[in-house]
């Protein structure tokens, strides 16, 4: 609900501050006393695209602060949690204006966008008059007007579940699809990729370890006819024999010396035990030197082998396991694809059933829903003085959409046996206020939290027809709040709260003001609207009468 609304300084009003209650709150005034610039400022701070230059001329700029009481479950409480402002149960909307253009809004205190002053907007007021393109006019939003008035809810949730599992079911069709026939497309490559991984099955680390064995195979060619020569230098022809000769005179003669060769043949001894044990190592390492030329020719070509199919894959040699499994892992699908794709295609088929089954339930509750508007409405022309009207909510077949496969369409005849057509289109400006009027009641259950303005829709109706209007006016704001812009004294003596919008020259320039009204104050404004500027005791009589309903 709108509780207040400050301008300052915003074409013809330099200061006016209003506080507004539930229920039917009506404006009255003379023409271009300024009615118009309060709505004007109003759709400035809620992001409407309007007037160009609103900034009173001489001021700095111009500002317009709107305060709404807002209930736990107002949808304004989404907008602002996703856009990331500050909630509660009061939402201060401010925004200035500058005189060069430039425009700045706050919401509850913090800086934002015009889109998400617009995104508030629909959720806060619904404008409705003659030239209404936000609301009932606009056909945009006639289905969702007409799944709201019919309790459509749950087989709209069921339809966009129902589309939602479809459009899942139909990317993974096409992500498959597209995976096939890429994989398709290198089948031939991918075959014979595999069967060289199967052939050659390259391991693990395998690249280093066959390089140690070629390098050492390769030093062994080179190594083991010095190694050979070295043994034989120190076998029995060679220094163990020497040795072991010399040993041996030396032991013949050892008596004989006064014990002066016993530490040279312990030496000796020593001596021929190392030697022994280079003798048995040098041994050992002519085995690991023995190689069958075969196998270094057979290492080498796996090591090669391995090599060029690294290149191949530009990939390293240990990588290539894994580059293997990747291959295979895709001819796989290449061949189990036919079978999963056949598969998803029946899930497709089955989730597009399931759509169409419950797209085809809310189009039957539409059928339905559509039929109890149009007799609702048709009820509510009668009063209005245009029981001759029709009303029709057309349906139509729409592309299918996660909202079913409808399109809805209020239309209108004014005349028996005239062709029906849009609302705004075939109804003229008095009669279009009243199908809108008509229309509003039937809806207004949708409506919950939402300030409605009423802009002269009463234009071109009078007597018994705007007593009509004014009371179907104060029905649609007993559980809400309207804002009235009214030329009618029968509108306006419906109204629970009510202002007169007034111009005053003050020093040369002119300013607009909002006076409230008391009881008697109402009785003399809506005696001028009877009677014009000489207000009548006859005048007077009437607009009690008017009020006293």
């Amino acid at each position: 609900m709108l509780r207040a609304l400050d301008i300052r300084d915003m074409l013809i009003i330099d200061r006016l501050e209003l506080a507004f209650e539930p229920g039917l709150n009506v404006l009255t005034g003379e023409t271009g006393a300024g009615k118009s610039i309060l709505l004007d400022a109003l759709g400035f701070v809620l992001g409407w695209r309007g007037r160009a230059e609103l900034v009173r001329q001489g001021a700095e700029q111009g500002e317009v602060v709107a305060v709404f009481d807002l209930p736990p479950a107002h949808a304004a409480h989404a907008v602002l949690e996703a856009a990331g402002l500050p909630g509660g149960d009061e939402l201060i909307l401010r925004r200035v204006n500058l005189p060069d253009g430039r425009k700045t809004a706050w919401v509850n205190d913090r800086r934002c966008s015009g889109d998400v002053l617009r995104a508030l907007s629909q959720t806060l007021v619904e404008l409705h008059g003659q030239h209404d393109d936000r609301g009932l006019l606009d056909p945009r939003g006639h289905r969702d007007m007409l799944d709201a008035f019919g309790a459509l809810a749950p087989a709209r949730a069921a339809t966009r579940t129902a589309w939602s599992a479809l459009s899942q079911a139909r990317k993974r069709v096409h992500d498959t699809r597209a995976a096939l026939d890429a994989i398709r497309e290198e089948e031939e490559f991918l075959r014979h990729a595999v069967a060289e991984f199967d052939a050659l099955d390259p391991q693990a680390d395998e690249d280093a370890e066959l390089d140690s064995r070629r390098r050492r195979m390769q030093a062994a060619v080179r190594i083991r006819e010095d190694v050979v020569r070295a043994l034989g230098l120190l076998g029995g022809d060679g220094a163990e024999g020497a040795m072991s000769d010399a040993l041996r005179w030396l032991d013949g003669v050892a008596d004989q010396a006064d014990g002066t060769l016993e530490e040279p043949l312990a030496a000796l001894n020593r001596a021929l035990v190392e030697l022994g044990e280079a003798q048995t190592g040098i041994e050992s390492s002519l085995d690991t030197l023995d190689f069958d030329e075969h196998e270094l020719l057979a290492t080498e070509e796996r090591l090669f082998a391995l090599r060029a199919l690294a290149r191949k894959h530009d990939c390293i040699p240990d990588a290539l396991p894994e580059v293997g499994s990747s291959l295979r892992d895709r001819l796989a699908t290449l061949d189990a694809g036919d079978a999963d794709l056949a598969q998803q295609e029946a899930e497709l088929r089955s989730a597009q059933s399931a759509y169409d089954a419950a797209a085809a339930v809310l189009s039957a509750e539409r059928v339905v829903a559509a039929e109890r508007l149009d007799a609702a409405v048709m009820a509510e022309l009668a009063p209005l003085r245009m029981e001759r009207a029709t009303f029709r909510t057309i349906l139509d077949t729409a592309e299918a959409g996660p909202d079913g496969k409808d399109t809805a369409t209020f239309t209108v005849a004014t005349n028996p046996g005239a062709p029906a057509g849009a609302l705004n289109k075939i109804a003229s400006g008095g009669e279009l206020s009243r199908f809108l009027l008509a229309l509003k009641v039937c809806l207004s259950a949708r409506d919950d939290g939402l300030t409605m303005i009423f802009d002269e829709i009463d234009r071109g109706v009078g007597g018994a027809t705007a007593d009509a209007v004014g009371r179907r006016l104060a029905r649609l704001a007993e559980d809400g709040q309207i804002l009235v812009v009214t030329h009618s004294p029968q509108v306006a003596a419906r109204g629970s709260h009510h202002w007169r919008v007034e111009k005053q020259v003050i020093d040369g320039m002119t300013l607009s003001r909002v006076v409230p009204l008391a009881e008697t104050e109402r009785t003399d404004e809506i005696a001028r609207m009877l009677a014009g500027d000489t207000v009548t005791n006859e005048a007077r009589a009437a607009a009690r009468a008017l009020l006293a309903g």
